[in-house]
Protein backbone atom coordinates (compact mmCIF):
# COMPACT_ATOMS: atom_id res chain seq x y z
CA UNK A 1 0.00 0.00 0.00
CA UNK A 2 1.13 3.21 -0.91
CA UNK A 3 0.87 6.09 1.96
CA UNK A 4 -1.58 8.06 0.07
CA UNK A 5 -3.70 5.00 -0.64
CA UNK A 6 -4.35 5.26 3.41
CA UNK A 7 -6.45 8.61 2.66
CA UNK A 8 -8.74 8.57 -0.69
CA UNK A 9 -9.55 11.89 -2.68
CA UNK A 10 -12.07 14.27 -0.22
CA UNK A 11 -11.91 11.91 2.61
CA UNK A 12 -11.36 13.47 5.86
CA UNK A 13 -9.33 11.87 9.06
CA UNK A 14 -9.62 14.07 12.37
CA UNK A 15 -6.36 12.88 14.11
CA UNK A 16 -5.67 12.67 17.67
CA UNK A 17 -2.13 14.98 18.13
CA UNK A 18 -1.71 13.68 21.37
CA UNK A 19 -0.24 16.26 24.15
CA UNK A 20 2.41 17.40 21.76
CA UNK A 21 5.32 15.13 22.34
CA UNK A 22 5.37 13.79 18.75
CA UNK A 23 6.60 10.28 20.62
CA UNK A 24 3.43 10.08 21.85
CA UNK A 25 1.58 10.00 18.72
CA UNK A 26 0.13 6.87 17.28
CA UNK A 27 2.01 4.98 14.57
CA UNK A 28 -1.32 5.14 12.40
CA UNK A 29 -1.65 9.16 13.01
CA UNK A 30 1.81 9.71 11.54
CA UNK A 31 1.26 7.45 8.48
CA UNK A 32 -2.04 9.63 8.29
CA UNK A 33 -0.34 13.09 8.55
CA UNK A 34 2.18 11.68 5.55
CA UNK A 35 -0.20 10.79 3.45
CA UNK A 36 -2.26 13.67 3.97
CA UNK A 37 -2.45 16.64 0.84
CA UNK A 38 -3.46 18.89 3.38
CA UNK A 39 -3.72 19.51 7.07
CA UNK A 40 -5.91 21.65 9.13
CA UNK A 41 -4.26 21.72 12.26
CA UNK A 42 -5.15 23.18 16.12
CA UNK A 43 -3.39 25.93 18.22
CA UNK A 44 -2.33 22.91 20.77
CA UNK A 45 -0.43 21.22 18.04
CA UNK A 46 3.15 20.43 19.04
CA UNK A 47 5.55 22.19 16.88
CA UNK A 48 7.38 18.70 16.42
CA UNK A 49 3.86 17.22 15.41
CA UNK A 50 3.73 19.70 12.61
CA UNK A 51 7.02 18.91 11.20
CA UNK A 52 6.32 15.53 10.75
CA UNK A 53 3.53 17.48 7.88
CA UNK A 54 5.01 16.44 4.43
CA UNK A 55 6.94 19.43 2.59
CA UNK A 56 4.50 18.79 -0.27
CA UNK A 57 1.49 18.91 1.89
CA UNK A 58 -0.34 22.21 2.80
CA UNK A 59 -0.44 22.79 6.21
CA UNK A 60 -3.52 25.35 7.68
CA UNK A 61 -3.72 26.84 11.05
CA UNK A 62 -7.40 27.00 12.12
CA UNK A 63 -5.98 27.36 16.13
CA UNK A 64 -8.67 28.63 18.55
CA UNK A 65 -7.71 29.66 21.92
CA UNK A 66 -10.19 31.06 24.89
CA UNK A 67 -10.52 34.93 23.62
CA UNK A 68 -8.49 34.94 20.77
CA UNK A 69 -10.16 32.47 17.56
CA UNK A 70 -8.58 33.11 14.24
CA UNK A 71 -11.01 31.31 12.80
CA UNK A 72 -14.48 29.92 14.65
CA UNK A 73 -15.72 26.81 14.31
CA UNK A 74 -18.46 27.63 11.09
CA UNK A 75 -15.35 29.01 9.15
CA UNK A 76 -13.55 25.39 10.30
CA UNK A 77 -17.07 23.03 9.08
CA UNK A 78 -16.70 25.26 5.79
CA UNK A 79 -12.88 24.87 4.94
CA UNK A 80 -12.56 21.57 5.42
CA UNK A 81 -16.46 21.08 2.78
CA UNK A 82 -14.09 22.92 0.45
CA UNK A 83 -10.90 20.84 0.34
CA UNK A 84 -13.20 17.44 0.69
CA UNK A 85 -15.22 18.48 -2.27
CA UNK A 86 -11.93 19.71 -3.87
CA UNK A 87 -10.82 15.89 -3.87
CA UNK A 88 -8.08 16.80 -1.48
CA UNK A 89 -6.73 13.59 1.00
CA UNK A 90 -7.21 15.38 4.45
CA UNK A 91 -5.83 15.59 7.72
CA UNK A 92 -7.56 17.33 10.81
CA UNK A 93 -5.12 17.40 13.89
CA UNK A 94 -6.71 18.01 16.67
CA UNK A 95 -4.09 18.13 20.20
CA UNK A 96 -4.84 15.49 22.58
CA UNK A 97 -7.55 12.73 21.24
CA UNK A 98 -10.47 14.19 18.83
CA UNK A 99 -12.99 12.96 20.72
CA UNK A 100 -12.55 14.44 23.76
CA UNK A 101 -14.06 18.19 23.97
CA UNK A 102 -12.29 18.53 20.59
CA UNK A 103 -15.61 19.71 18.56
CA UNK A 104 -15.05 16.98 16.13
CA UNK A 105 -19.17 15.90 16.03
CA UNK A 106 -19.92 19.47 14.53
CA UNK A 107 -17.14 18.77 11.78
CA UNK A 108 -18.05 15.15 11.31
CA UNK A 109 -21.51 16.40 10.82
CA UNK A 110 -20.98 19.44 8.07
CA UNK A 111 -19.03 16.84 6.02
CA UNK A 112 -21.24 13.95 6.10
CA UNK A 113 -24.37 16.48 5.34
CA UNK A 114 -21.94 16.27 1.04
CA UNK A 115 -21.35 13.07 1.95
CA UNK A 116 -17.97 12.91 2.61
CA UNK A 117 -16.30 10.02 4.36
CA UNK A 118 -14.98 11.18 7.39
CA UNK A 119 -13.00 8.77 10.29
CA UNK A 120 -11.30 9.22 13.50
CA UNK A 121 -7.60 8.07 14.69
CA UNK A 122 -7.40 8.45 18.66
CA UNK A 123 -4.82 10.17 20.02
CA UNK A 124 -3.40 10.38 23.90
CA UNK A 125 -5.59 12.89 26.02
CA UNK A 126 -3.99 15.18 27.82
CA UNK A 127 -5.23 13.92 31.31
CA UNK A 128 -3.61 10.37 30.12
CA UNK A 129 -0.09 12.27 29.56
CA UNK A 130 -0.47 14.41 32.85
CA UNK A 131 -0.89 11.33 34.97
CA UNK A 132 2.03 9.71 33.15
CA UNK A 133 4.19 12.55 33.67
CA UNK A 134 3.81 12.81 37.52
CA UNK A 135 3.10 9.27 38.16
CA UNK A 136 -0.24 8.75 39.18
CA UNK A 137 -2.99 6.70 38.20
CA UNK A 138 -5.83 8.52 37.29
CA UNK A 139 -8.29 5.46 39.53
CA UNK A 140 -6.60 3.98 42.38
CA UNK A 141 -8.08 1.22 44.38
CA UNK A 142 -9.75 2.37 47.78
CA UNK A 143 -9.37 6.10 46.53
CA UNK A 144 -9.90 6.97 43.11
CA UNK A 145 -12.62 4.37 41.97
CA UNK A 146 -14.01 7.02 39.11
CA UNK A 147 -12.49 9.55 36.85
CA UNK A 148 -14.95 12.19 35.18
CA UNK A 149 -13.64 14.20 32.53
CA UNK A 150 -15.02 17.88 32.03
CA UNK A 151 -14.07 21.25 30.21
CA UNK A 152 -14.27 24.53 32.29
CA UNK A 153 -14.80 26.28 28.65
CA UNK A 154 -17.95 28.37 28.85
CA UNK A 155 -19.53 31.47 26.95
CA UNK A 156 -17.47 34.54 28.39
CA UNK A 157 -20.00 36.18 31.14
CA UNK A 158 -21.83 32.82 31.92
CA UNK A 159 -21.08 30.51 35.12
CA UNK A 160 -20.17 27.04 34.00
CA UNK A 161 -23.08 24.54 33.63
CA UNK A 162 -22.01 21.89 35.62
CA UNK A 163 -23.50 19.13 37.64
CA UNK A 164 -21.26 19.91 40.92
CA UNK A 165 -22.93 17.50 43.29
CA UNK A 166 -21.46 14.77 40.72
CA UNK A 167 -18.05 15.95 40.37
CA UNK A 168 -18.13 16.20 44.12
CA UNK A 169 -17.47 12.81 44.93
CA UNK A 170 -14.50 12.32 47.15
CA UNK A 171 -13.73 8.96 45.64
CA UNK A 172 -12.77 9.99 42.05
CA UNK A 173 -10.42 12.06 40.26
CA UNK A 174 -11.62 14.81 38.31
CA UNK A 175 -10.01 15.92 34.83
CA UNK A 176 -11.06 19.91 34.01
CA UNK A 177 -9.69 20.86 30.66
CA UNK A 178 -9.12 24.63 30.21
CA UNK A 179 -9.31 25.20 33.92
CA UNK A 180 -7.01 28.14 34.55
CA UNK A 181 -9.87 31.07 34.19
CA UNK A 182 -12.47 28.98 35.81
CA UNK A 183 -10.44 28.09 38.86
CA UNK A 184 -12.39 30.20 41.48
CA UNK A 185 -15.16 28.71 40.97
CA UNK A 186 -14.41 25.37 40.19
CA UNK A 187 -12.66 25.27 43.80
CA UNK A 188 -15.89 27.28 45.27
CA UNK A 189 -18.87 25.54 43.92
CA UNK A 190 -17.10 21.90 44.66
CA UNK A 191 -15.82 23.21 48.34
CA UNK A 192 -19.94 24.16 48.62
CA UNK A 193 -21.25 21.03 46.80
CA UNK A 194 -19.53 18.91 49.77
CA UNK A 195 -15.87 18.03 48.55
CA UNK A 196 -13.22 18.67 51.57
CA UNK A 197 -10.78 21.83 50.75
CA UNK A 198 -7.98 19.77 51.51
CA UNK A 199 -8.47 17.61 48.31
CA UNK A 200 -5.23 17.41 46.37
CA UNK A 201 -4.77 19.36 43.54
CA UNK A 202 -2.67 18.77 40.37
CA UNK A 203 -2.21 22.24 38.05
CA UNK A 204 -0.15 21.57 34.64
CA UNK A 205 0.37 23.19 30.92
CA UNK A 206 2.96 21.74 28.47
CA UNK A 207 2.29 18.12 29.45
CA UNK A 208 5.51 15.99 27.37
CA UNK A 209 7.18 19.22 26.37
CA UNK A 210 10.18 20.38 27.39
CA UNK A 211 8.41 23.33 28.87
CA UNK A 212 6.20 21.60 31.05
CA UNK A 213 4.90 22.54 34.15
CA UNK A 214 3.23 21.19 36.72
CA UNK A 215 2.03 22.29 40.84
CA UNK A 216 0.85 20.78 43.29
CA UNK A 217 -1.68 22.47 45.63
CA UNK A 218 -5.40 21.48 47.47
CA UNK A 219 -8.55 22.47 46.78
CA UNK A 220 -8.85 25.32 48.87
CA UNK A 221 -6.09 26.96 47.94
CA UNK A 222 -6.34 26.33 43.91
CA UNK A 223 -7.82 30.06 43.27
CA UNK A 224 -4.60 31.49 44.96
CA UNK A 225 -1.86 29.47 43.69
CA UNK A 226 -2.68 29.31 39.75
CA UNK A 227 -2.76 33.17 39.90
CA UNK A 228 0.94 32.96 39.24
CA UNK A 229 0.81 29.37 37.05
CA UNK A 230 0.87 29.23 33.14
CA UNK A 231 -0.70 33.16 32.65
CA UNK A 232 -1.09 32.37 28.89
CA UNK A 233 -1.07 28.40 28.22
CA UNK A 234 -3.88 26.15 28.51
CA UNK A 235 -4.21 24.42 31.68
CA UNK A 236 -5.46 21.35 32.67
CA UNK A 237 -6.46 20.58 36.55
CA UNK A 238 -6.36 17.16 38.19
CA UNK A 239 -8.57 17.11 41.27
CA UNK A 240 -8.52 14.22 44.09
CA UNK A 241 -6.91 12.33 46.79
CA UNK A 242 -5.19 10.33 43.82
CA UNK A 243 -2.96 12.97 42.90
CA UNK A 244 -1.81 13.02 46.34
CA UNK A 245 0.20 9.97 45.22
CA UNK A 246 2.39 11.40 42.42
CA UNK A 247 5.97 10.04 42.69
CA UNK A 248 7.62 13.48 42.22
CA UNK A 249 11.04 11.89 42.27
CA UNK A 250 10.44 10.59 38.89
CA UNK A 251 8.31 13.16 37.19
CA UNK A 252 9.90 15.26 34.68
CA UNK A 253 9.24 19.04 34.07
CA UNK A 254 8.98 21.70 36.56
CA UNK A 255 6.91 20.09 39.61
CA UNK A 256 6.53 21.74 42.87
CA UNK A 257 4.19 21.75 45.99
CA UNK A 258 2.21 24.86 46.99
CA UNK A 259 0.99 24.97 50.34
CA UNK A 260 0.31 21.42 50.82
CA UNK A 261 -0.14 22.20 54.70
CA UNK A 262 -2.72 23.18 56.89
Amino acid sequence: MQPNDLIAPGEVWLVGAGPGDPDLLTRKAEKLILAAEIVFYDALVGPGVLDLIPVHAEAVSVGKRSGRHSKDQQTIDQMLVAASLAGKRIVRLKGGDPAMFARATEEMTALRAIGAQVRICPGVTAASAVAASAGVSLSLRGVARRVQFVTAHSQRGHALDLDWDALADPACTLAVYMGRDAAPELSRALIAAGLPGTTSALITCDVSLPQEQKLRTRLDLLPLVIQSFAQDRPTLILIGEAVAQADLSIATGKMANAALTD
